[in-house]
């Protein structure tokens, strides 16, 4: 494995925060649910309902059931097994952005079991409008609400991004070598990793992320930049552990969502298996490191359409499973929550990181990964 930057876990106590906010996207859990759902995530976009039936067609082959939710409750579960294991006493909530429970909701919840001070773990691990800027102007969308109500006054703080932890890079290193032996024996040497991430618009893109040092220049780029530390980690772990020093791998893109007037990230992950195939690779592994679980955009964007595409090539295709409820991802939390404590407290803080661009920075800036429409308010930033 990868050599990380601090090998000891850091120790000791959760104070000042006396809860954790497991904070999602969220998904339908019934047919009837899809179109409403759909209806939270693009509220304010304009976009007809008969659009997003065609659009709710994928949670349709899933029983209009996403993934997303019960996978929550089993990452909810592994945090709860690790913290009593460890000894760690801090009430774990959970709250979505688009469907119950809603965030609002659980902050209700939080505030009428008297915690005030909480930490708060998003499902994306990497810097981006999307990932990062959005969940923290939910909270602040949120926060407002109690307020208005005369609720207490509550704080929050999100964990820093996770996506260089070893809690999170070395089950996909695993992950990807599981894949790999699921491959017939005879193409597995020369099987390329093909890494996905959602795409996103070209110009969200170039403005993700924050310089550690305003100084240094103005922010961005840090949504493929860090995609590329974790692919580059991934991939020199697994030619090391399968002897293939020269397997070749790229960073691709799926769930691409948006107006075709405007560039986004590419390649497309089928456009890709393509151009694999006409290159004569012998098989391909897909590795998700951009999704936290095996939610739908993974359900369906690969295992449906991106494995179509390589039986219709006649491609050896196999996909890594994402880190899910993996009990050293459940540990990595843990880590994040008393780094962060310990930071709050001025106690010395040991913080793990693997790859070059080393751990994420607690409060994001106010420049980074800006609301692509408007402004608006955000939680836990500088």
């Amino acid at each position: 494995m990868p050599d990380a930057h601090q090998p000891a876990d850091p120790v000791g106590s959760a104070a000042p925060y006396d809860a954790l906010l497991l904070l999602s996207f969220g998904g339908p859990e019934a047919p009837e649910d899809v179109v409403p759902f759909l209806e939270n995530v693009t509220r304010g976009r304009g976009i007809p309902k008969e659009r997003l039936v065609e659009v709710g067609r994928h949670y349709f082959l899933f029983g209009g059931v996403s993934p997303i939710n019960a996978q929550n409750r089993e990452l909810l579960a592994a945090l709860r097994k690790d913290f009593a294991e460890h000894g760690l006493d801090l009430p774990l909530y959970w709250g979505n952005r688009n469907w119950a429970p809603y965030l609002v909701d659980t902050l209700r919840e939080l505030a009428a079991d008297g915690h005030r001070r909480i930490a708060v773990l998003a499902t994306s691990a990497y810097a981006g409008y999307s990932g990062c800027r959005q969940y923290r102007e939910n909270l602040a969308d949120a926060l407002a609400t109690l307020a208005a109500e005369g609720g207490p006054e509550l704080r929050v703080d999100k964990l820093r991004h996770f996506y260089n932890h070893p809690g999170f890079v070395e089950p996909m290193i695993e992950a990807t070598l599981a894949a790999l032996d699921r491959l017939p024996a005879e193409v597995r040497d020369g099987a390329e990793l093909v890494f996905t991430t959602h795409s996103i618009p070209t110009a969200m893109a170039s403005t993700s992320g924050a310089p550690d040092d305003p100084a240094r220049g103005t922010p961005g780029g840090a949504y493929v930049a860090q995609h590329l530390e974790v692919a580059g980690l991934v991939a020199a772990a697994v030619a090391r552990a399968t002897g293939a020093v020269d397997r070749r791998w790229q960073l691709v893109y799926q769930s691409r969502s948006g107006s075709p007037q405007i560039p986004w990230l590419e390649p497309d992950v089928c456009d890709h298996l393509e151009t694999l195939h006409a290159g004569g690779a012998p098989a391909a592994v897909l590795v998700p490191i951009g999704f936290v679980s095996d939610h739908m955009e993974v359900k369906y964007d690969l295992d449906t359409e991106a494995v179509a595409k390589a039986a219709e090539l006649g491609l050896p295709l196999a996909r890594a499973a994402t880190v899910g409820a993996d009990p050293r991802f459940a540990a990595a939390v843990r880590e994040l929550v008393l780094e962060r404590a310990a930071a709050e407290r001025g106690a010395p803080v040991r913080r793990r990181a693997l790859g070059a661009l080393g751990p994420s920075h607690d409060l994001c800036a106010a420049a980074c990964c800006p609301n692509p429409r408007a402004p608006r308010p955000a939680a836990a930033q500088s």
